[in-house]
């Protein structure tokens, strides 16, 4: 179980190192694609990487949120619940958000594959099922912390 835990540690920390180095790389093509245009040498593909990044860092984001528990939450009826009626409510959540996952997972690889000839904004070496595939991967991290998370919940009881 130790080795698991630390692959799962490394897994987190490398999807945080990646999302933080798509972030500065986004942003630094968004400058670079600013100046350009400026310079009246515009720049067209610097734009459409950034999104590519962007979509990449929406996924590991939204897991690295579900992870340290900082999603938006609305707690206003369920706070004033008794302890084991929230712990059924939150157990029930997370296994909506699974099966959500779950559909997300089936119908984005078969997009990615039926996506792999189709071109991503114009860009003639670039594939779309780079864009797709982010989907698969980011809800693959989600419903991996969705089952954890869910795991914690119940053997932590009310």
């Amino acid at each position: 179980m130790a080795i698991v835990s630390r692959v799962y540690d490394f897994i987190c920390r490398t999807e945080l190192f990646i999302t933080k180095a798509f972030i500065a790389a986004l942003t630094g093509l968004v400058f670079f694609s600013a100046l350009a245009r400026t310079l009246r040498h515009p720049v067209s593909w610097a734009i459409d990487i950034a999104i590519f990044l962007f979509v990449w860092c929406v996924f590991f984001s939204a897991d690295i949120a579900m992870r340290k528990d900082k999603l938006v939450t609305v707690d206003i009826v369920t706070v004033y619940l008794p302890p084991k009626i929230q712990r059924a409510l939150k157990l029930v959540n997370y296994l909506i958000i699974s099966l959500f996952l779950f559909f997300l997972i089936y119908y984005s690889i078969h997009l990615s594959y039926t996506s792999r000839f189709v071109r991503f904004q114009g860009i003639t070496w670039f594939s779309y099922t780079w864009v797709v595939l982010s989907v698969p991967v980011g809800c693959t991290l989600l419903l991996i912390t969705s089952i954890l998370k869910m795991w914690k919940c119940y053997k932590n009881g009310p």
